[in-house]
């Protein structure tokens, strides 16, 4: 997914957030990433099944071929022994051809998306996620009151991580609707309106349950992270 964010753009964001803030103790951080796996494993896994089901789908073409000799068959061991390394040599040169082949096409990002298992994906978005949490001290706020949200482009996919405060209050079903409205705007090209409807939202169940209290910093970034 090709998407620009100005820096007009991210100042609309950490406004957003701001505001949202004002009416929680709670910390909101955002991340976007344009892609949190290169999945050559992937590929090589295709490249590599592939290069080994070759051989099955070819042997009855290499069975019937024949080098060039009038249709006369050797009756000699070394001939048939020729023949058989000959027939050993294809097998390797359509497996060779076969791996790369298949390696080079789940290269192109399109592809690539559509032969990676939909959970890989999901483990790889969720696992940048938590490094991102992790990395930038969502962890560490005074009463465990961050909550991270966080966009794979490449991936298509959203993914939000709440501290262990918020856990022991808000059921994970509360940020459904952040998440949905994120993924909406995203589809649509509109990264603004969707974390700053995804923010909002966030805002909103966190001040039912974290009310600012009287001496309330600003533990976390406001901007917008663009990996």
């Amino acid at each position: 997914m090709v998407m620009q964010i100005t820096d007009s753009d991210r100042a609309r964001i950490a406004e957003a957030i701001s505001t949202a803030e004002r009416q929680t103790s709670g910390e909101i951080f955002c991340v976007v990433s344009g892609r949190v796996s290169a999945y050559l494993d992937v590929s090589l896994a295709w490249a590599a099944g592939a290069a080994l089901l070759a051989p099955i789908v070819f042997t009855p073409f290499v069975l019937d071929w024949r080098w060039p000799g009038g249709g006369w068959e050797a009756a000699h061991q070394a001939a048939a022994g020729a023949t058989t390394a000959q027939a050993l040599a294809l097998y390797a040169l359509i497996q060779a051809a076969v791996f790369v082949g298949v390696f080079l096409l789940t290269r192109i990002p399109a592809v690539r998306r559509l032969a990676t298992p939909a959970g890989v994906r999901r483990g790889r978005v969720r696992e940048a996620a938590l490094q991102q949490f992790l990395a930038h001290g969502v962890h560490v706020t005074r009463e465990r009151t961050g909550v991270l949200i966080f966009a794979a482009l490449d991936e298509h996919q959203v993914e939000l991580i709440a501290d262990e405060a918020i856990h022991a209050k808000v059921d994970e079903k509360a940020w459904a609707q952040a998440v949905d409205a994120l993924t909406r705007e995203l589809r649509a090209d509109r990264p603004v309106e969707g974390f700053s409807a995804a923010v909002a939202l966030c805002g909103q169940v966190l001040a039912r349950h974290f009310p600012p209290r009287p001496d309330n910093p600003n533990e976390l970034p406001d901007h917008l992270i663009l990996l």
